[in-house]
């Protein structure tokens, strides 16, 4: 524990609002390591049970994690943790940041004369109809229906919908490993996680039923590219899950196909088995970062309650982002540069993958910008691909279990490098058992 920074506080709300300002300022940085219950409890002159009872506070709120033999430590990544920007360094490939190749993202300059922009007002903002008409022929097409509706991204559509169907202190059903920041967000707005294995087909069903059956209320999961392990629902592994959701009547399901666009692999639709369902498909991804819109499709109530809500909120996303959209969709250069990018993506992934298992290293991922490789060590593994030219992800961000892993972002990779990349995860890598 650092000297720079000392806890107070007499009771447990008073504790860990004291280690919210040392993470929220820095001074508690990610990974720091905090004193065990019974020397805090020491420390500050309060009952053990008043130590620990802060400790699962910031917990539950995603501040902290506990280890095991690592003790309780701050989280990577939380709502309290200030943000930053990933550095490579210098001579570095960079295999880590998991972004789209700004390269490959169209030119939406090119827009701007084709983009309506009009004055509005507060009564009749809302979807745009021209988009949800085509949002809704493109969704038909793999099988989505559903009422339409339009959010600024994925996670406010996470958010607007849990928000909807479910109550602060439930329990939500992701997927191990998952998206931190899908993660993150469920436990600042106080809800329990509990984990469902994925392998490369998806989610497991097995897990999926132990989660429910222990009371989960919701389930997230991700279509195809999931993050962050590349995994894609097989067709097999959907009827799987359907047969599995049918058995858990009430159970609330939002499907993720941020990779949609981008995808080669075929979409094999979970959400509608759920009679309370959201199916999400945002555009960041093969347009770019900062068009913050997603398309959502949801049975009819919980797409009134989300549409409802946010009216009395921020209102709408903005018609002149939902106008750019449109344009997009309409037009056919950027439709053969959004097809271009999923092939070159498709490319890359492929390339490392197959070099990977060429050295007998198990590794998932076939869909999406990120391949998943259990370790014998993580630390040591990323330790030893930096030094080798080679900066990755460590896994434990990513996972609730602890598995050791490390994930590969490879949205920039140059296909040639793979055998060279592959040669030195197999050497980092060491013995390792895949994650279940």
């Amino acid at each position: 524990m650092s000297v720079h920074y000392q806890i107070t506080g007499s009771s447990a709300s008073e504790i860990a609002a004291s280690i919210e300002v040392g993470v929220r300022d820095g001074r508690l940085p990610p990974g720091r390591t905090l004193p065990a219950v019974r020397k805090l409890a020491a420390d500050l002159g309060v009952a053990a049970g008043t130590a620990a009872a802060a400790y699962r506070r910031l917990r539950e709120r995603g501040v902290v994690e506990t280890g095991g033999r690592a003790g309780t430590f701050v989280r990577e990544r939380s709502a309290f943790t200030p943000s930053g920007t990933i550095t490579v360094p210098p001579g570095v490939v960079d295999l880590l940041s998991g972004e789209p190749d700004p390269e490959l993202l169209p030119d939406l300059d090119s827009l701007k004369t084709r983009v309506e922009i009009t004055p509005g007002d507060y009564r009749n903002g809302g979807p745009c109809p021209d988009l949800l008409d085509l949002a809704r022929d493109r969704l038909a097409a793999d099988g989505v229906h559903g009422e339409l509706t339009v959010t600024s991204g994925a996670l406010d559509a996470f958010e607007r919908g849990l928000a909807a169907r479910c109550e602060p202190g439930d329990t939500v059903a992701v997927e191990e490993p998952t998206w931190s920041n899908g993660r993150d967000l469920l436990l600042a707005a106080g809800y329990h996680v509990t984990p469902v294995a994925v392998d490369a087909d998806g989610p497991i069903p097995s897990e999926l039923d132990g989660a429910l059956a222990r009371g989960a209320r919701a389930f997230i999961l991700t279509a195809r590219g999931q993050n962050p392990t590349g995994a894609a629902v097989s067709a097999e592994r959907a009827a799987a899950l359907r047969e599995v959701l049918a058995a858990h009547p009430g159970v609330f399901v939002i499907e993720d196909d941020h990779w949609g666009e981008l995808g080669r692999t075929p979409l094999h639709l979970v959400a509608d088995a759920a009679e309370r369902w959201m199916f999400v498909r945002s555009v960041s991804k093969p347009y770019g970062p900062d068009l913050r819109c997603a398309v959502v499709a949801a049975d009819g109530d919980t797409k009134a309650r989300v549409q409802g809500r946010m009216a009395i909120s921020h209102g709408w996303v903005s018609c002149i982002l939902q106008h750019f959209v449109i344009a997009a969709w309409e037009d056919d250069d950027i439709t053969a540069v959004v097809e271009r990018a999923g092939r070159t993506y498709a490319e890359r992934q492929t390339a490392l993958r197959e070099a990977l298992a060429e050295r007998g290293v198990h590794v998932f991922g076939r869909s999406g910008l990120n391949l998943w490789v259990p370790v014998a060590d993580e630390t040591a593994a990323v330790v030893a691909l930096r030094d080798a030219g080679y900066a990755v992800a460590p896994g434990r961000p990513y996972s609730l279990h602890g598995h050791p892993g490390i994930r590969i972002s490879t949205a920039r990779l140059d296909p040639a490098l793979a055998p060279a990349v592959a040669d030195a995860v197999a050497t980092a890598a060491g013995p390792a058992s895949p994650p279940i």
